[in-house]
């Protein structure tokens, strides 16, 4: 039952991300969460605190889309894009939970990158 319960609050904080409903969703967060950002070597402390960087983002995204949500427990990773000024970021974010809360989270974005012509007998093209 545990776990029905994290997935459902994974599932309203992605819609509510995509929806830009700030409140919603940043409801799944503990008041003193952890987010790091290792691409750029940043680390927000708090819940507030991440609220508000959120919220001054100057473009917001125009595109959202979870691809899926595999956990158990209290680790849980979403993969998921995110359209920036039409531009795509590939999107990982991989959170802990305690007491029904995240209480950290580590988000890893990628760009989109054309696949070397070398490889192409040994591979599939995904969307």
């Amino acid at each position: 039952m545990r776990e029905e319960s994290i997935r459902e609050a994974l599932n309203a904080h992605w819609q509510a991300s995509a929806a830009g409903d700030l409140d919603a969703e940043h409801d799944i967060y503990d008041d003193d969460a952890v987010c790091d950002y290792p691409q750029s070597g940043e680390r927000i402390v708090g819940r507030v605190n991440l609220q508000a960087l959120r919220g001054h983002h100057p473009g917001k995204p125009s595109g959202f889309e979870v691809r899926r949500i595999q956990g158990e427990g209290d680790l849980w990773i979403t993969e998921y894009t995110i359209t920036y000024q039409g531009r795509v970021a590939y999107t990982v974010s991989i959170m802990a939970f305690r007491n029904g809360k995240v209480v950290h989270e580590t988000q890893y974005f990628s760009d989109p990158f054309e696949a070397p012509a070398w490889r192409s007998q040994w591979v599939q093209k995904i969307v």
